[in-house]
């Protein structure tokens, strides 16, 4: 494809201003990512058992309407299982981390939909890139649907969500976080010169990703299994490397990706291999003259291997958790700006 299809030809394209979109809806994904391990860690995400996606922004405002929720909470196998005679306190509780979950959702839709239509009408969007900001938007529709999916999955049988759906739910928004980072970067970059294209991702750059993808996907297991408390203890687990307590049931999959022990360990050591990869797409950056991604790598990746351990030694206490969380998702966003530094090309 020539350069002149990504050219900003259109006098009315705000490349910039669109970018600086992009990495505000960004932000509000960041935020949803936290909130959403807020809700996972505090054992709230069940507490609002119907889909509800325009009346569902607005909680319940009487006590009638309190109690109702409330009922329909207790119908569920978590409240018969687990939580037989909690309080309408506690339960209105773990329905407001839900319930602001979910509205960060709405947010998040209204705040992506509204300005793309404005965008579009202005004829401010560069040519190449109105697809990218429908396929993201359409990404986000999806993503709620994937969020009912998992919520789902613990409202009949189960007393918890799967942790197969978990996964799916989080990396789909860390993939849309990086994703709505990376085109904002391709439209700062068209700002700055208009010929320039949108940057390549190169084979290590994906070899990086892919590696931080499982680390991810390992750490999302984790925390739908509440395999963080099999062992308070680091380096060794328990007083052992390889902990005692996995059991090798059924296909190796079915035991790498549910046995809690074995989920653990594989999580808190292949976090060093993702690490080294992380370091190294950051030396890359740094070569090509961006130091702004080599720092926010190195950083973010410091700081996450210091909170994880943290996290685990303190028994898996809720601010660190959450931090936790939090830093993780800043290391997907410094790892995408990465990627993209040592992708962009020149007309």
């Amino acid at each position: 494809m020539t350069a002149t299809a990504f050219r900003s030809t259109a006098p009315a394209a705000r490349p910039a201003a669109i970018a600086r979109w992009l990495l505000m809806v960004a932000a509000l994904v960041f935020c949803m990512v936290v909130v959403g391990g807020i809700t996972r860690l505090t054992e709230s995400g069940l507490s609002i058992t119907q889909w509800k996606p325009i009346t569902g922004a607005i909680p319940p405002l009487t006590h009638d309407q309190w109690m109702e929720a409330f009922r329909d909470y207790q119908k569920i196998p978590e409240y018969q299982q687990l939580r037989q005679g909690m309080s309408l306190s506690d339960f209105q509780f773990i329905f407001f981390w839900e319930w602001v979950h979910r509205l960060l959702g709405r947010l998040i839709g209204v705040a992506f939909a509204l300005p793309l239509i404005w965008f579009a009408a202005k004829r401010a969007i560069p040519a190449g890139y109105g697809w990218r900001l429908v396929a993201l938007l359409a990404l986000g529709g999806l993503q709620g649907v994937i969020g009912w999916w998992m919520v789902k999955s613990g409202l009949s049988i189960r007393t918890d969500v799967s942790h197969y759906r978990l996964a799916v739910h989080l990396l789909t928004a860390l993939f849309i976080m990086g994703a709505l980072i990376w085109t904002a970067l391709d439209l700062f970059a068209l700002a700055r010169y208009s010929r320039a294209r949108p940057a390549r991702l190169r084979p290590f750059a994906l070899l990086a990703l892919f590696l931080l993808f499982v680390q991810l996907l390992f750490g999302a297991f984790t925390a739908g299994l509440n395999a963080g408390y099999v062992s308070n203890t680091w380096p060794l687990m328990n007083d052992h490397f390889v902990p005692e307590g996995i059991e090798w049931v059924g296909s190796l999959w079915a035991t790498v990706s549910s046995d809690p022990y074995l989920v653990h360990f594989i999580h808190r050591w292949w976090a060093w291999i993702a690490a080294l990869a992380l370091i190294m797409l950051a030396r890359k950056a740094k070569r090509v003259g961006e130091r702004g991604p080599a720092i926010a790598i190195n950083a973010a990746v410091g700081t996450q291997i210091v909170l994880g351990i943290a996290t685990v030694l303190s028994g898996i206490a809720l601010p660190l958790a959450v931090l936790h969380q939090a830093v993780g998702a800043l290391v997907v966003a410094s790892a995408a700006w990465g990627a993209h530094a040592i992708g962009m090309r020149r007309a």
